[in-house]
């Protein structure tokens, strides 16, 4: 099976076929994938360089004249290095653009604390206005990439990774996705963490939603799960811990409920070693994950074979 960032360049490399809006803004991370795009499009595939303030300085001026920017390299590259221009050239002047990311949390560990970004979707929470996908499987990234591809002129972050979970699943909204119902409890999966979020909660009696569409957070579907499942609230979330605690307060504030914010921990590991390892030292591994949950939740149940 190919990655996300695998089935990036083709899908895009289409898109400027079908749209031509669509153009494409790399910092030279990527580039070699848009070879066959840039030779297809001269005009509209754009290679800055090693200058990530530029990246997205010049694809909000693309969006300023009409063009739908598609802007790829890192995430920390994406987001954190060039929060400035995020906020300014596409916030303060009201244009969109299609930022995806590679590299996660902690997907390339050799590459150091610099190639990390576990921080990406808290940082651009402080920004009004962004949509925000986490696909669990490249079939997903692909629907979500068109679809924010298509979104007129709005601000799409979406946020590739080498993890992944086994099966894709329709991802035709922004809803919420009930995979399995409990009573005991609500386990929000974000994205690639929905595998192990299934393997930690087997024969628990708790309800596992799905969600690959982040920001905007469906209240509305959490509320509904609760309706059935009690206000005892867990998200587990492939990036910085406690990211979504306050959307997932707000949906029920008006309700006796608590929250539980699973994910990377603050805490900066200076030994990068493998993802495997990065996963278990953050607690995201089944084991890890169905101690914290039972514990949280005060649902039973047998350990699943393997855990």
């Amino acid at each position: 099976m190919d990655t996300m960032r695998e089935r990036l360049a083709p899908v895009v490399t289409r898109l400027l076929d079908e749209d031509p809006r669509v153009a494409v803004v790399l910092a030279e991370i990527g580039a070699d994938g848009f070879g066959e795009a840039l030779r297809r499009h001269p005009d509209r595939v754009v290679n800055v360089g090693i200058r990530e303030q530029l990246l997205v300085g010049a694809a909000a001026g693309m969006a300023l004249t009409g063009l739908r920017p598609v802007v790829h390299t890192f995430a920390s590259f994406l987001v954190e290095r060039p929060f400035e221009q995020v906020k300014l050239d596409l916030g303060h002047q009201d244009v969109g653009a299609v930022l995806v990311s590679a590299a996660a949390s902690f997907d390339w560990p050799a590459g150091g604390y610099t190639h990390m970004a576990p921080g990406d979707v808290a940082l651009l929470d402080t920004l009004d206005g962004w949509t925000v996908h986490v696909p669990g499987h490249p079939d997903e990234a692909e629907t979500l990439l068109r679809r924010a591809v298509a979104a007129g002129d709005d601000k799409v972050y979406v946020r590739l990774s080498l993890q992944s979970n086994a099966q894709g699943l329709p991802v035709g909204g922004e809803r919420l996705r009930t995979v399995r119902e409990g009573r005991s409890g609500v386990v929000v999966a974000v994205g690639p963490m929905l595998d192990a979020v299934l393997d930690a909660t087997e024969g628990l009696d708790v309800t596992v939603l799905y969600a690959t569409t982040v920001r905007p957070f469906d209240a509305a579907g959490l509320r509904h799960a609760t309706g059935a499942a009690g206000t005892d609230v867990v998200l587990v979330e492939p990036y910085l811990a406690g990211t979504s605690t306050a959307a997932a307060n707000d949906a029920l504030a008006d309700v006796p409920h608590r929250v539980l914010g699973l994910g990377v921990g603050r805490a900066e590991l200076r030994r990068y070693g493998r993802i495997d390892e990065h996963i278990a030292a953050h607690g995201l591994d089944a084991g890890s994950l169905r101690a914290r949950i039972a514990g949280f939740t005060g649902a039973g149940g047998a350990v699943p074979a393997g855990a």
